[in-house]
């Protein structure tokens, strides 16, 4: 069955419909679609290339046998535990990573939710705030705050665990991007007026309805923290403290192998949560049968 498309003041082309879903199978719309397709399947191919082929180069490295012509050996992989710093540097890391995206949340989250409520004309300087060590490179954020460490080695210890001031500092842009993001996708000022007009305080108004609204917002700044915590190098390193990725440096000088695999290992455990993140974070909808 054909059926046609106008395509101005006189001007028709025909296009052919499936008889069974009476969906275009042929003509100009179709040949799009299918050129279409084949673009996104190809650039898919070029980006699992790029992205895999360095993974699976890390790995073919980290499974070399000793000599020429050896069989290929998972040692390396074995030999992460018998570096006790290693993984007391790996424990310290997921520490830090817990800390910093539960801080991160617990500050940005109320305070923008009470500026979007009670004084938005200052969003805009939080932005501002928020973005604003975006723009400074790592070291001269090292420059300053060697300073400030001093103090909190004073106050606080010389503990890594002191590091998660300085990294909630550092993933304030991409966790106020996120949450911007999931606050945006709600009507804050309706739902906590109708939660205050129900007799609830601002703590329930804040914990009980405004975050269950955007919790895939709050687990992708979650997982965001906790990238950039696992993969920070340079403030350890200038702060002369030690963790993974700085363990990992200091471990690849005496064995590569293993460090390589401790690296291998991270990227993985960050995939992980990323599948996770994308099963959590959907929104189970039950199904809703009409009454008769």
């Amino acid at each position: 069955m054909s059926d046609i498309m106008s395509l101005g003041f006189g001007n028709t082309v025909p296009v052919v419909e499936h008889p069974d879903t009476g969906k275009p199978g042929r003509g100009p719309l179709a040949r799009r679609r299918r050129r279409l397709t084949a673009f996104r399947v190809a650039v898919f191919v070029v980006m699992g290339v790029f992205f895999f082929t360095p993974i699976l180069a890390m790995f073919e490295f980290t499974t070399r046998g000793t000599g020429l012509g050896a069989p290929r050996t998972l040692a390396s992989w074995r030999a992460i535990f018998d570096y006790p710093d290693l993984i007391t540097a790996i424990q310290v890391s997921l520490e830090l990573a817990a800390i910093t995206s539960a801080a991160g949340l617990f500050l940005l989250v109320p305070t923008m939710v009470w500026v979007r409520l009670r004084l938005p004309r200052l969003q805009r300087v939080i932005e501002f705030l928020c973005l604003l060590p975006l723009t400074v490179p790592a070291i001269v954020l090292v420059v300053g705050l060697a300073p400030v460490y001093a103090w909190v080695t004073y106050f606080f210890g010389s503990s890594t665990l002191t590091l998660a001031f300085a990294y909630v500092v550092l993933v304030l842009p991409y966790t106020y991007r996120v949450i911007d993001a999931g606050l945006r996708g709600i009507d804050v000022q309706t739902l906590s007026e109708a939660a205050r007009s129900l007799g609830a305080g601002w703590p329930t108004v804040m914990w009980r309805i405004i975050a269950p609204n955007i919790r895939s917002a709050l687990l992708n700044a979650a997982l965001l923290s906790v990238a950039l915590v696992l993969g920070e190098f340079t403030i350890a390193s200038l702060l002369s403290f030690q963790n993974l990725q700085v363990a990992i440096n200091f471990l690849g000088r005496a064995n590569a192998g293993v460090s390589i695999a401790v690296a291998l290992a991270s990227l993985f455990f960050a995939f992980i949560l990323l599948v996770a993140l994308s099963f959590v974070g959907r929104r189970r909808s039950a199904p809703v049968h009409e009454e008769e």
